[in-house]
């Protein structure tokens, strides 16, 4: 599965208040720490009647850079036709609301991306109950607004899939062909011990043999000795 994601940005001037402070209000300086981000590309097979995560993960390169963001998601049921906006999520000031569009999906649409926070790097939301009408194009957009100094950066990120879904899970090829390789592996595992407890029987076999072969010849041996006659001329 490939994902495009188109970037465009516009540069405009805002008011100087709006630059972000390190500092707290007794002047101290504010210690602050990022985690790290990795955008993975979204699954794109739903199990009908289950739940599926629409994902979307657009990562901010700067993370010391103040941003805020809102998610538009997209839908589209049938390919080379307009997309349907489906939901949409817009967090100002650490305050977020989210609006679900079109009937289609009322009430089966919840937030799973970022939380306590005004920049969204996740955008991912969760599809409940999931039909074979929800078989379609998908299309995540995440408007930001970067502050730098006196100037704002407003970037847009877009992530396409497709989604198909399917009445019972389907394996991979590659999930099959390891699991192939491992009984694969363990019966060849149990064939070799198996050749080797033979070939460690039959020299243990044959030692034994040798050592009663031993045994009885010097036990001949001693009783040859004892039956010999004593020299009446001695």
């Amino acid at each position: 599965m490939m994902m495009m994601m188109i970037s465009y940005i516009d540069l405009f001037f805002i008011s100087p208040h709006s630059e972000e402070t390190n500092q707290t209000s007794s002047g101290k300086t504010r210690q602050e720490s990022w985690g790290a981000c990795v955008e993975v590309d979204s699954d794109t097979e739903a199990v009908a009647t289950g739940n599926f995560k629409l994902g979307c993960i657009c990562c901010k390169r700067r993370a010391e850079v103040h941003a805020t963001a809102s998610v538009d998601w997209y839908y589209m049921k049938v390919p080379n036709t307009s997309f349907v906006q489906a939901f949409f999520l817009y967090r100002p000031i650490y305050s977020f609301r989210d609006i679900t569009m079109g009937p289609q999906f009322d009430k089966r649409l919840t937030w799973d991306g970022s939380e306590n926070s005004t920049d969204l790097q996740d955008g991912s939301i969760i599809l409940h109950n999931v039909t074979t009408n929800d078989t379609g194009h998908y299309r995540c957009e995440i408007t930001r607004n970067l502050t730098i100094h006196n100037y704002c950066i407003r970037t847009y990120s877009q992530k396409n899939f497709t989604l198909t879904v399917v009445e019972k899970p389907t394996r991979p090829d590659a999930s099959i062909i390891s699991e192939v390789m491992m009984y694969v592996s363990i019966i060849g595992l149990q064939l070799w011990l198996l050749v080797e407890m033979i070939y460690c029987y039959g020299k243990i076999s044959a030692a034994g043999v040798a050592q009663r072969e031993s045994m009885s010849l010097k036990i001949a041996l001693g009783t040859l000795s004892l039956e010999r006659p004593t020299d009446p001329c001695s």
